[in-house]
């Protein structure tokens, strides 16, 4: 089944077309990238796999025009994987909040849109984007099933206590109020396959799964279900991450709101746009650059790493505690893939959980490694995500499934 994946942002759309065969085999046939949506230039970045790139600049006014040169480009006689646009049978979308409404991936119709519709307020970032990415491929292919991934799912197994906050029942009751969660298909993924590399059963394992990048969050799950995650309401919550604060004190948004005379939205703006790496370091959000510049004796970029490595500690041991125990500890995202140093540093604080760290192995970038001895008591491991193959999965089987 060939299958066409997207996630779409505010002014970009990420795509994959996998060829899927089973859950475990399959072909990547094309990916890209389009940047700059509804701006004066907008660039497509086509990578057909076996072929040369293909790079396009040119206006692109919004996501269905965007979509349309998608299809252009997979279809183009040189650069193309597809003879037709019929090959293409069905649309994987990623949709950031699914609220409490969808504890799975579903197949999209009118009331799973007005669903999404629903969660605007809770996801205004992105999930305006994401059915913008729905609605855009219902104009240019019609009739081709689309299913929706979203990535709070995984979260909602956890219990009352974990996604409740402590503030009046009502605003819960009348704004459902309370932790979701993010990066559920991210951490879904890599806590089976991390479960599978280390020779342990999932469903009867206690996995911490450390995604972090960009943004950056961990949860932790018990028996292949999660009981307790990161970020909350929104992807603001837990680790410091590029732009956004992660967890603070209530009382310091009001303080600075009240000294700085600044209305709701300019305060959530700072927390989410100009805070995290970027805010502390005054140098970047890229956890690349702070590293250069740590290791020419900037003492705020050294900090803001100095501040990730210590939540990830935080929360590792208050997951370890939670859980009664954990037996794998997994790396993943863009830092936790590359980052040597910083898996290195963490673990390094580990040594009460009965970690042996292995430093030759971790001594790499990019690919699933075992990082500790074999006598090590819990194992820790580097997993590279797939996201885009979860939705493949997801979508083939919930199509498949629909056509039973």
């Amino acid at each position: 089944m060939i299958i066409l994946v997207l996630n779409c942002g505010s002014s970009s759309l990420k795509y994959q077309l996998l060829d899927m065969k089973n859950d475990e085999v399959y072909d990547l046939l094309a990916k890209g990238l389009v940047e700059r949506i509804g701006m004066d230039m907008s660039r497509l970045k086509h990578q057909p796999v076996g072929k040369e790139a293909l790079v396009v600049d040119k206006p692109i006014s919004d996501h269905t025009v965007a979509i349309r040169a998608v299809l252009e480009a997979l279809t183009d006689k040189t650069y193309g994987v597809l003879s037709s646009l019929e090959d293409i049978e069905a649309v994987g979308h990623r949709v950031l909040h699914g609220g409490a409404k969808f504890t799975a991936s579903m197949l999209i119709s009118d009331e799973v849109v007005a669903q999404i519709e629903k969660c605007c307020d809770l996801g205004p970032l992105h999930n305006p984007a994401n059915l913008k990415g729905i609605y855009a491929v219902t104009e240019v292919m019609p009739g081709t099933p689309q299913v929706a991934v979203f990535d709070t799912a995984f979260h909602q197994t956890m219990p009352d206590y974990a996604y409740m906050y402590a503030i009046p029942y009502r605003y819960y009751e009348k704004y459902d109020i309370r932790k979701y969660g993010f990066h559920g298909t991210s951490h879904r993924y890599v806590s089976a396959k991390g479960a599978q590399f280390a020779g342990l059963d999932y469903h009867s394992s206690r996995i911490i799964t450390c995604h972090l990048g960009n943004g950056s969050s961990i949860a932790a799950v018990s028996g292949g279900k999660c009981i307790e995650t990161s970020m909350g309401l929104t992807p603001l919550d837990g680790l410091i991450m590029g732009t956004r604060s992660g967890a603070v004190d209530p009382s310091v948004i009001t303080y600075i709101q009240n000294k700085e005379g600044m209305s709701a939205a300019e305060v959530e703006n700072m927390l989410n746009k100009e805070s995290g790496f970027l805010g502390v370091s005054g140098i970047s959000s890229d956890a690349r650059d702070l590293g250069a510049a740590a290791d020419n004796g900037e003492y705020r970029a050294k900090l803001a790493l100095k501040k990730l490595v210590h939540g990830i500690i935080h929360y590792i041991g208050a997951y370890t505690a939670e859980m009664n125990g954990v037996d794998l500890v997994v790396f993943t995202g863009g830092i936790g893939e590359n980052n040597a140093r910083l898996r290195r540093r963490v673990c390094d604080n580990l040594g009460y959980l009965g970690i042996k760290f292995d430093y030759e192995a971790n001594d790499c970038r990019g690919k699933d490694v075992m990082i500790t001895l074999p006598e090590s008591k819990v194992k820790a491991a580097v997993i590279c995500t797939n996201e885009e193959l979860v939705i493949a999965q997801d979508t083939m089987h919930i199509v498949l499934n629909e056509a039973e």
